[in-house]
């Protein structure tokens, strides 16, 4: 399994999404551990396993067992996150104000240095679609040094991905449906 094995699996049509994860993988605004794990958290954040798993098997060796964990809990606890905060923001009433009363320490230790574990956040945020949350770890990656280039490869990262994900769960849903 490989990023190259993942883009063969794609048709013809998704030839943009072929060009656009090798162009990707290849980024160089983001050092090799902030890429890597934003490719696996995006991959988990897209719940398809077949993406989830040529992701691992490319990106997961660049990183150390720490960082893959903390990547992975990213996407575990934005996955929560993103729920959560997405009402709180749409529901009018007085959510915003109430304490949230849900577990988040790994955000405050999260094995690694604390901007690649916001960028992560960011990316899956992005994939789960919640602004609420895209604008407060925005917020913070920016307020710490990171520049909107590194912020647009890490969105960037995350559609390509939740799009290869959504490309292959409906070619595989054709496939039954023949």
């Amino acid at each position: 399994m490989s990023l190259d094995a993942l883009r063969s699996m794609l048709p013809e049509y998704a030839k943009d999404l072929k060009l656009n994860l090798g162009t990707l993988a290849a980024e160089t605004v983001l050092n090799q551990q902030q890429l890597a794990g934003t490719f696996v958290a995006s991959a988990l954040a897209a719940r398809n396993a077949v993406v989830t798993q040529h992701i691992l098997a490319e990106f997961g060796p660049k990183l150390s067992p720490e960082a893959l964990t903390a990547a992975k809990a990213a996407a575990s606890i934005m996955g929560m996150n993103n729920i959560y905060y997405r009402f709180t923001h749409m529901v009018v009433g007085d959510y915003p104000t109430m304490p949230a009363k849900l577990r988040m320490n790994v955000m405050a230790r999260p094995g690694v240095d604390k901007m690649d574990f916001e960028l992560w956040s960011l990316a899956v945020s992005a994939v789960n679609g919640c602004g609420m949350c895209m604008e407060s770890h925005e917020k913070v990656v920016r307020q710490h040094g990171m520049t909107q280039e590194q912020v647009q490869a890490a969105v960037r990262i995350a559609a390509v991905l939740h799009a290869t994900a959504a490309t292959l769960d409906g070619e595989a849903a054709l496939a039954q449906a023949a």
